[in-house]
């Protein structure tokens, strides 16, 4: 396996270990802390962060497949980006962080969606 590849493949792995472990104490340790409504951004965030930790781990397959192509790569590096903006703010935001924080959600989003987009045309051109 291309070192690229065996690199997405690992971080794709930790962020999903992770995102269980934020899941887990959002649903166990943070349940009698935080409102309903935070409880709901937070495991928002999660979802998002769980969804797109396994999109990460197929671009890094995809990347270990079509190693010439820089899409795959290119994916990876947008869906860590969207999952550290969106989940991460959203975390942060259950957590009580000022409201203006949430500027920086939509922009997760829009790496969240090149990222597919990226993946997208890395299938086109397989």
């Amino acid at each position: 396996m291309p070192a690229s590849a065996r690199l997405i493949v690992l971080v794709a792995a930790l962020l999903g270990a992770l995102g269980v472990v934020l899941g887990a104490f959002g649903a166990h340790g943070l349940r009698q802390r935080l409102t309903p409504e935070a409880l709901a951004l937070w495991q928002t965030a999660v979802q998002y962060h769980l969804w797109h930790a396994l999109a990460m781990l197929g671009a890094g397959l995809l990347a270990q497949q079509l190693p010439q192509q820089a899409w795959p790569r290119a994916a990876a590096g947008l869906l860590f980006t969207g999952v550290a903006l969106f989940s991460g703010s959203l975390y942060a935001l259950a957590l009580g962080a000022p409201r203006l924080l949430g500027a920086v959600t939509p922009l997760g989003g829009l790496a969240l969606i090149a990222g597919w987009g990226c993946l997208a045309v890395a299938a086109f051109r397989a």
